[in-house]
């Protein structure tokens, strides 16, 4: 663990036996990744739904697997095949490329599903290809490639795709929604990003490097869209998003977020290592979840282990899952965009660390 002088040495607790999943040989779908997957407790049992890939030399689409356990550490795949695949022809094709970077919450008996659709495959982003005649102008189809998009499930078998939940005019990611309802609305965070027009505009609110919240009556139209947080310390120097969904405690919504902190100039990282992802913690209000009231300065999750400091991409743990066993809060991440990884602490602990930190009003 890398300790500074003002750093509280609070991280939480890797699973000694990780990686708790490894990327499968020979699978169409999941032979070069799997990782960062959405997490839930369902009649005593953990399920987790996984971003997985099965190549990512040619094409690299994105697919999200299924896996079971009963005692959230050794994992069983439930099927041979994806439970939510990239759609060709659903909405336009806004998720044509790939479907990533799951959350799930339960609502009113509902698995609803947010995830990061890719309009076109990693590899045609990197070369630059678009689609020929994309459905309209937004910088999804023209500049950028991901967006927001939701499904859901009443039996963990059939899905229901709802289409996409952020709009086209912007880059967007890190889709998480509160696991109820909050003064009879829907809520979600998410990161949008600047589009090349808004810059050139100045008309950026509610976007940038940080986490924004917005509402819902219906999970189709959202709206009263505002900026939550953006990179405050040294660690989060490039971007800051959710990672795993709020948790309601009599404190506040416990809200953890990933952080990217940039290749310093002055470094001994290797190579290869062009930033590096973090988790940190915060706390929202209960009743108006816009405000946050609590943020630990330190981090409580980077990578150390080979696992987390070499893979797909290098110095990456990303955090998108957790369930809670008695008084253990059990948090699920990706390591190096490869392989998937557990830790844990004690729920009240965390609690106790971020309260520690007020934000002035």
């Amino acid at each position: 663990m890398t300790t500074r002088p003002d750093d509280t040495g609070f991280r939480l607790n890797k699973w000694a036996n990780n990686p708790i999943m490894y990327p499968k040989p020979g699978s169409y779908w999941e032979a070069a990744q799997v990782r960062n997957p959405a997490a839930i407790m369902i009649d005593g049992k953990v399920h987790l739904f996984y971003t997985a890939t099965g190549d990512i030399e040619i094409e690299q689409k994105l697919w999200v697997g299924h896996a079971v356990s009963d005692d959230g550490y050794h994992f069983e795949r439930v099927s041979e095949e994806p439970c939510v695949a990239p759609s060709a022809d659903h909405f336009d094709g806004f998720d044509a490329g790939g479907v990533e970077d799951p959350r799930v919450v339960m609502i009113d008996g509902t698995l609803y599903m947010t995830y990061c659709a890719r309009s076109v495959p990693h590899w045609l982003f990197l070369t630059g290809t678009r689609l020929e005649n994309p459905p309209t102008p937004g910088v999804t189809w023209t500049e950028n490639y991901r967006r927001g998009g939701l499904v859901s499930t009443t039996d963990l078998k059939t899905w229901k795709r709802w289409g996409p939940v952020t709009t086209d005019d912007h880059y967007d990611c890190n889709i998480i929604l509160f696991p109820e309802k909050i003064n009879g609305r829907f809520a979600m965070l998410h990161r949008p990003s600047k589009g090349k027009a808004e810059i050139e505009a100045g008309t950026t609110a509610a976007r940038g490097d940080g986490m924004a919240i917005c509402f819902s009556d219906d999970l189709k139209t959202w709206v009263d869209h505002q900026p939550l947080a953006g990179p405050e310390f040294w660690w989060e120097g490039g971007k800051i998003g959710g990672a795993t969904p709020p948790i309601r405690t009599d404190q506040g919504w416990l809200t953890t977020y990933h952080s990217v902190e940039p290749r310093p100039e002055k470094t001994d990282w290797h190579p290869n290592h062009q930033f590096c992802y973090r988790t940190g913690v915060m706390m929202l209000d209960l009743d108006d979840p816009t405000k946050v009231i609590a943020r630990c300065p330190h981090p409580i999750l980077e990578p150390e282990t080979p696992v987390e400091k070499y893979g797909t991409v290098n110095n990456v743990v990303f955090a998108t899952g957790h369930v809670i066993m008695g008084d253990e809060l059990l948090v699920y991440y990706g390591g190096a965009d490869t392989v998937l990884c557990v830790a844990t602490t004690k729920l009240q602990d965390l609690i106790d660390l971020v309260m520690k930190f007020p934000v002035k009003a």
